[in-house]
């Protein structure tokens, strides 16, 4: 086997140390995203091949196995998951690397010669920990197979403050006697802290949830490096940790919520999660024929895409649709707001996968200033993120997050399944105004049908 030199070993981790760096950037704009994820994947693949020509491994058949068996496991989850299932695989991916950082630093543990070293075993098992059971109880949440509000017992806050004392005492034991038995412990209060500080979490505020157990793992990954000496691991680790807490703390702003309200908030009993009854108060409903006409004969129409949209699975029909208006001289834009959707990007990567262009999809702030010049506004599939109870009920769940300013627009019309609440769990004043129209029923038959009758007109 050809083992590499220590100089072309630390010119390939540079290598691919660059190529993650430039994959970060590219990730900041859906123009460059897709080139961002190849430059990573590069990045991954140099990474590993360097692992395996660096070192002279044993158990190399085991290893490749191992490497086998993942590959094809995420090639045909990635292959079959739908657009709305994205959050929560994203979910299991990050805390399978939470998972395995700690793991990793847990049987490294006998190697430990150094307190740096005692230091960064202990902080990865701890913090990998946290980051797995977090991750996994955000999936059931997104999965449905748990409920998606805050779950709260009594004796919650006492059980965090012991687990939080409990992680200090083994983490001086594990520092300073290298004691794997309370290696073993540190992990387990970890797995209990995760799913203790995930449980009272829901509604609106589980996307940023995931940015921040996405944080975490990338801080864990990078206490690996430590551990392994990886000069790669440490440097992908800190771009993650970094990354996610900026963007941790730009999806808790969007919320109007600072992180520790988000992640404590259930504790006191503030939650963006309320109600799930169905309002019977009046609204005004129309047909497709009806919402077509106001397409139709409008001079600019602005889309408000939410998580019915990807529910749906319709967004290459609302693409369609956006064209027929364009092809009718209708200048038609889509109002992206930030936390719209189950997870940071989430209406952009799948309006992205219908081809629609990035020029049109306009920023919250950008476009709030462009409602009060549309002729109509089309809310597919959106609730919390167009709630004017963010602005105007204090005590809300969602007071102080900014929205998109929908009802600036001459006509609103909302596609709903029913008068069912959001994710937050409140009902939308904006549904009961004199210029909303709501046309009921499944976003891609309904479009379907106004894609049909816009044709026509």
């Amino acid at each position: 086997m050809i083992v590499l030199n220590p100089v072309v070993t630390a010119l390939a981790y540079l290598v691919a140390a660059v190529l993650f760096i430039l994959a970060l950037k590219g990730l900041s704009s859906p123009k460059t995203a897709r080139r961002g994820n190849l430059l990573g994947a590069l990045g991954a693949v140099i990474g590993v091949a360097t692992v395996f020509l660096s070192n002279e491994l044993d158990h190399i058949a085991w290893i490749l196995g191992v490497v086998v068996v993942g590959s094809v496991v995420a090639v045909l989850a990635s292959n079959a998951v739908q657009m709305t299932q994205m959050p929560q695989l994203v979910a299991l991916f990050n805390g399978v690397g939470g998972g395995a950082a700690a793991v990793v630093a847990l049987l490294e543990l006998q190697h430990a010669d150094t307190l740096g070293f005692l230091i960064a075993v202990a902080f990865t098992v701890f913090v990998g920990s946290v980051s797995f059971s977090g991750s996994i109880i955000t999936f059931m949440k997104l999965q449905e197979l748990m409920t998606t509000r805050p779950v709260t017992f009594v004796g919650q806050q006492i059980a965090m403050i012991l687990v939080v004392i409990g992680a200090l005492a083994g983490s001086y034991f594990v520092i300073a006697q290298a004691d794997y038995t309370w290696a073993v412990t540190l992990m387990a209060l970890g797995l209990i802290g995760g799913v203790l500080v995930v449980l009272p979490v829901g509604g609106a505020d589980v996307p940023i949830v995931i940015s921040l157990l996405n944080a975490l793992t990338g801080l864990a990954v990078a206490a690996s490096g430590l551990v392994l000496g990886n000069t790669l691991l440490l440097v992908g680790g800190t771009l993650v940790g970094a990354s996610g807490t900026i963007l941790t703390q730009e999806m808790a702003k969007a919320m109007g919520r600072s992180v520790t309200n988000t992640i404590f908030g259930a504790f006191r009993g503030g939650t963006s999660a309320g109600s799930t009854e169905m309002s019977d108060r009046p609204v005004r409903s129309s047909s497709a024929e009806d919402v077509a006409i106001l397409l139709g004969y409008a001079n600019k129409v602005i889309i408000v895409p939410g998580y019915g949209l990807a529910v749906a699975q319709a967004q290459h029909t609302i693409s369609e649709l956006q064209q027929a208006l364009e092809a009718k001289g209708i200048e038609v834009v889509y109002a992206m707001h930030p936390v719209a959707g189950r997870m940071p990007g989430h209406m952009n990567v799948l309006l992205a996968e219908a081809s629609v262009p990035y020029e049109v999809l306009v920023e919250m702030d950008q476009v709030n200033p462009q409602f009060k010049n549309a002729d109509v506004a089309l809310v597919v599939g959106a609730n919390d993120v167009v709630n004017p109870a963010a602005k105007t009920t204090p005590g809300s769940p969602i007071y102080g997050m900014p929205i998109l300013n929908v009802g600036d627009a001459q006509q609103v019309v909302f596609l709903k399944r029913s008068m069912r609440p959001g994710f937050a769990g409140i009902e939308n004043e904006l549904l009961f105004e004199q210029n909303t129209t709501l046309l009921f029923g499944d976003a891609k038959d309904s479009l379907t049908k106004v894609l049909g009758a816009v044709k026509s007109l």
